[in-house]
């Protein structure tokens, strides 16, 4: 028996797991709501009422940065949004993202930094969709979040492929293919424009596991020099 392979979801940080876990149940309680399994009738609205009240909308955070007001029911959705989904598809991308890139930053920063980077990178996608952008949709889900765990894994890359006396920057390639898709896909089907919450969620992650790395970020400042 001990010669059986070892399963690799036995192997995922428990972090990872949590939100894989929150992430697909929030979906499936979507689903089953829809078909009327679960929550009578009501419960068919369940997705447009969970991205009315937890979905950040710029028109809501210009408001309360011009009030400088920032009640609780609004301020979650800086963070909330990650968890909401437009549909199925939608989900369970970013659970196949967060599963692939969180159990490499899992295995190496921990599970506390897991979760840190789901929060940082959350944050940031809704702050740079909010600053940039002037936008009547909401943002909605969890790429800046999944990005930013591609971000720390590319820092990670970036630091293996230094060391190994290669060039690092082919770390970034990655990040520009994905980049490359989603524009063609906003370009051909009209999605809304929060490919820029995704690239602030990417630079999140990858400036935060990059503080995690004694020593790093001056590293990293005189790389960018030296090209």
């Amino acid at each position: 028996m001990s010669d059986l392979p070892e399963s690799p979801f036995n192997a995922l940080p428990p972090a990872v797991w949590a939100l894989v876990i929150v992430i697909t149940g929030i979906e499936l309680l979507f689903q089953v709501g829809s078909y009327g399994i679960i929550g009578g009738p009501n419960a068919v609205g369940w997705r447009i009422h969970a991205m009315e009240t937890y979905t950040f909308f710029d028109v809501i955070f210009e408001e309360m940065m011009l009030k400088n007001y920032w009640p609780f029911e609004h301020a979650q959705r800086f963070f909330t949004y990650a968890f909401v989904h437009a549909s199925m598809v939608h989900a369970l991308m970013v659970a196949v993202f967060v599963l692939a890139f969180g159990k490499m930053v899992g295995e190496r920063f921990g599970n506390i930094a897991v979760i840190a980077l789901f929060v940082v990178s959350t944050l940031a996608g809704s702050l740079a969709y909010g600053l940039i952008l002037d936008s009547s949709r909401p943002l909605v889900g969890g790429y800046p979040a999944a990005f930013g765990f591609l971000g720390a894994y590319t820092f990670l890359l970036w630091v293996g492929l230094g060391a190994m006396g290669k060039n690092a920057f082919t770390a970034f390639r990655l990040i520009g293919f994905l980049v490359a898709i989603r524009l063609i896909f906003a370009i051909f089907n009209g999605l809304p424009p929060d490919l820029v919450a995704d690239i602030a969620g990417f630079a999140a992650g990858f400036v935060l596991a990059a503080a995690m790395v004694p020593g790093a970020i001056p590293r990293l400042f005189q790389r960018i020099r030296q090209r």
